[in-house]
C-alpha cells in the first residue's frame, strides 16, 4: 500500500487559523468533441468551484500562489500554456493572476516529458509482458520523482500564512509538504461527472460484451 497522501481538512474554513494554506482543485480535461450534456456539467463544474474557492477567500483571505498540474513554466508564460492546455481551468485561474497572485511551475520539464513517454507507452497496450514490466518499472520510477519534485515546489514556494491553489487530476498520489492546510474543493458537480463517466463506462462494457457474443 502507498504512503498516506496528504491531509485533506474538510471542516468548516473558521475553524483553521494561521500558517499555510492551500486548495486541491481536481483538473477536469473536456474532449475537443465533448458530448451536450457532458459537457454542461463541465462547465457548471467550473462555476462551482469558482463559487466554493470565493467563499473560501472571504473567510480565510485572497489566493496568493497557483498551480497547475503539467505546466513547468510560471507567469504569463505558464499562464499561455495552460490555456492551449486547458481553456476552462485558465479561466478561472486568470482572476487570480489578474488579483496578484504568482503561477508557480510545479513541474520539471525533461521529468514530465518522460512520465508522458511511459505514460504513452502503457496506454497503447503492449503485447510483450517483459516489455509491459520494463515500460511500468521506468513509469514509476519518473511518477515517484515527479509526485516528489511537485511536493517540493510547493513547499519551498508556498510561504508562512499564505493561501495557494493547487489543480491536479484526481489520484495523483502526491504527498502535500507538512504542515500545510489542504482543502479538497469538490462541488456537486463533480459527483454527476463521476456517475456519468460511469454510467457511459457500463454502456461500452456491455455493448462489448455483446459484440463478443454475437460477432459478425
Amino acid at each position: 500500500m502507498s504512503e498516506e497522501l496528504g491531509k485533506i481538512e474538510k471542516p468548516s474554513a473558521e475553524q483553521f487559523g494561521g500558517g499555510r494554506k492551500l486548495f486541491y482543485v481536481p483538473l477536469l480535461f473536456t474532449p475537443r468533441r465533448p458530448e451536450p450534456d457532458f459537457d454542461e456539467m463541465v462547465n457548471r463544474y467550473w462555476d462551482q468551484v469558482a463559487d466554493q474557492i470565493a467563499n473560501l477567500e472571504e473567510k480565510l483571505g485572497g489566493v496568493t500562489r497557483v498551480y497547475h498540474e503539467l505546466v513547468p513554466v510560471g507567469g504569463e508564460e505558464g499562464a499561455a500554456v495552460i490555456e492551449e492546455l486547458n481553456a476552462a481551468s485558465y479561466r478561472i485561474i486568470r482572476k487570480w493572476l489578474d488579483s496578484g497572485a504568482e503561477l508557480q511551475p510545479i513541474e520539471d520539464a525533461p521529468e514530465l516529458a518522460e512520465f508522458m513517454d511511459w505514460s504513452r507507452c502503457l496506454a497503447i497496450g503492449l503485447q510483450s509482458s517483459k516489455a509491459v514490466t520494463k515500460v511500468y518499472e521506468f513509469y514509476s520510477e519518473v511518477r515517484k520523482q515527479r509526485n516528489e519534485h511537485i511536493s517540493k515546489r510547493i513547499d519551498e514556494t508556498l510561504k508562512e500564512c499564505e493561501i495557494g491553489v493547487v489543480l491536479m487530476r484526481e489520484g495523483h498520489e502526491v504527498q502535500y509538504p507538512a504542515g500545510v492546510q489542504v482543502f479538497y474543493v469538490a462541488p456537486p458537480a463533480l459527483d454527476a461527472i463521476h456517475r456519468w463517466i460511469r454510467a457511459r463506462e457500463e454502456e461500452a462494457q456491455k455493448k462489448s460484451e455483446e459484440d463478443s457474443q454475437h460477432p459478425g
